[in-house]
């Protein structure tokens, strides 16, 4: 099969991504043109001024090629452009991995033992070590033969929610475990600074994407980058989400500009007739009992200056040691984490049949290609008409995303502790809520059983009515469904963080950690859950 297997040299790449920014550029005025190459330089500037004390050798060599673009802001069209593209050419120089068909191959055969080994390694002699099957830890789940199957004949864009930095090497195992060929994907310039697990990104399908640019002229290179990739079949990953979920919530919106280079290059390939233009998309859910950057994350999801961050460099993730003490604890926990593949979407958002054939409401084929051709059966080109397409299929993914998400104990016992401290001080708002002292923090473990309790019973019906899924324990001996949740919840809970989501304080009360159960119990936030949670004692 082609795509993936036969990755281009850096040069290649350039050049394909220079015509193509270089054909949407001659659809711009001098004006505009102009204006997008000030905007880059005016933008990189401010972050190198940011970052002043921060930058390395690499970022002092953009700073210069930025300083040499700047000398053309002024010039003629010919010498703006030139300056463009010699930007376009640095750019996919530092996208552009060249995907490893050897190191691909090594990394399938010691599968799954190899997951572990690069998940906790500090230093390359330690992937010698370890002893670990993920298979008993991670479930995969999903219609797994039906997308082989599509995977032959369509090109899949797979979009998964976002939860940790750990979510690329799950969903790798994943994919494997699936029998699905291997993707590519973006991963943050900050995760290749760990030189190991850097090393094995870029070999195994992932291209560097560098979230402090934030200048039009980056994000198209990176637009065209996928184009480029999706038209040489290969199969990739997006985040459409973005960054990770800061709160723990499932999200609500996605990010539309990599999610809209499927359409591009589906229409690219019809007007070219190239083999196998299909493309589908595969929405995917993830599911973690424990994520290891919980605590970073829903600190920054509580400041309001959170919400403007982009990139969070700083977190646990940076730490290998604490990635070793996280993956050898948590994920030696039984259904630690769950992967759900969900049923592949067309790029309007349609669902498809075990062919790949787009459906109607009503469950009838209908011919995906009169979307964006003529009478003539030739493609017709429409930004707008794209655009709402593009909605729709991003609204469709949101809903596969909540449909498919798997209810964890975790993610149940701490939604039920948070709305019954609510319950407790309504008068407190969020902010109140995350501040309370110990004692009030204490909840009567007989009332919160009652609200978990409660809760699993409206998640019952939820799941018969296709609205989520979920994994709970089977009961021992005398346990009601209640005391099997919460006694496995306390347990994965003390398992890593320093302060656990939930203990037990004595043998009648659970202590609340205010920050970890409103992160984890907003897995389950937006489902309809929340009236159960606040269950309250006859008075």
């Amino acid at each position: 099969m082609p795509g993936i297997h036969d990755s281009p040299t850096d040069d290649q790449v350039s050049l394909s991504l220079q015509r193509r920014i270089a054909h949407q550029l001659d659809a711009l005025g001098d004006e505009a043109v102009a204006a997008l190459l000030a905007d880059a330089v005016y933008l990189e500037r401010r972050r190198f001024a940011e970052d002043r004390d921060k930058l390395n050798d690499d970022d002092r060599a953009e700073q210069r090629a930025i300083e040499a673009a700047a000398r053309a802001v002024h010039g003629a069209r010919a010498e703006v452009q030139a300056a463009l593209l010699g930007l376009v050419d640095r750019y996919a120089h530092e996208i552009h991995n060249r995907f490893s068909s050897r190191t691909h191959k090594v990394a399938a055969n010691i599968l799954p033992g190899a997951l572990t080994r690069l998940l906790t390694a500090a230093h390359p002699a330690d992937l010698l070590g370890a002893d670990f099957d993920p298979g008993s830890r991670i479930e995969v789940g999903g219609d797994l033969e039906g997308l082989r199957r599509l995977s032959r004949s369509h090109t899949l864009i797979l979009a998964p929610t976002h939860l940790s930095n750990l979510d690329s090497p799950i969903l790798g195992y994943a994919l494997h475990h699936a029998g699905l060929p291997p993707f590519i994907y973006g991963a943050g310039l900050n995760l290749f600074g760990n030189r190991l697990m850097g090393f094995f990104m870029a070999r195994l399908g992932a291209y560097t994407v560098d979230r402090r640019k934030r200048h039009n002229l980056y994000k198209e290179t990176l637009k065209a980058y996928s184009v480029d990739a999706l038209g040489r079949r290969c199969h990739s990953l997006f985040f459409p989400g973005g960054t990770r979920a800061r709160s723990g919530m499932v999200e609500k919106k996605v990010k539309k500009g990599l999610l809209g280079t499927g359409l591009e290059a589906w229409q690219e390939g019809l007007e070219t007739g190239r083999d196998q233009p299909e493309i589908l998309v595969v929405p995917c859910t993830l599911n973690f009992a424990l994520v290891l950057e919980a605590e970073t994350l829903i600190e920054d999801a509580l400041k309001d200056e959170g919400r403007a961050r982009y990139i969070i460099s700083d977190d646990e993730f940076s730490q290998p040691r604490t990635v070793a003490s996280f993956a050898s604890r948590v994920l030696n926990l039984d259904a630690s984490a769950h992967v759900w593949l969900g049923s592949p979407l067309d790029l309007m958002g349609n669902p498809v049949d075990g062919e790949g054939r787009s459906l109607d409401p009503s469950g009838a084929v209908i011919d995906r290609r009169r979307y964006v051709t003529n009478r003539d059966g030739e493609v017709v080109r429409d930004a707008q008409r794209d655009r709402v397409y593009t909605e729709q299929l991003a609204q469709a993914i949101v809903r596969a995303w909540h449909r498919d998400t798997v209810a964890l104990v975790t993610h149940i016992a701490a939604f039920a502790a948070w709305n019954q401290l609510a319950r407790r001080h309504p008068r407190r708002g969020t902010w109140q809520l995350v501040f309370l002292g110990p004692d009030e923090r204490r909840l009567p473990r007989n009332e919160l059983l009652s609200a978990i309790g409660a809760v699993l019973e409206q998640l019952e019906i939820a799941v018969a009515a296709g609205r989520i899924r979920c994994a709970l324990p089977t009961p021992q001996g005398h346990q009601s469904p209640a005391e099997a949740v919460l006694d496995l919840a306390l347990h994965h809970f003390s398992r890593f963080h320093s302060r656990p989501a939930l203990e037990l304080a004595g043998a009648s009360q659970v202590l609340v950690d205010s920050r970890l159960s409103l992160y984890y119990g907003n897995r389950l936030s937006g489902f309809g859950f929340e009236a159960a949670a606040q269950w309250a004692p006859a008075s």
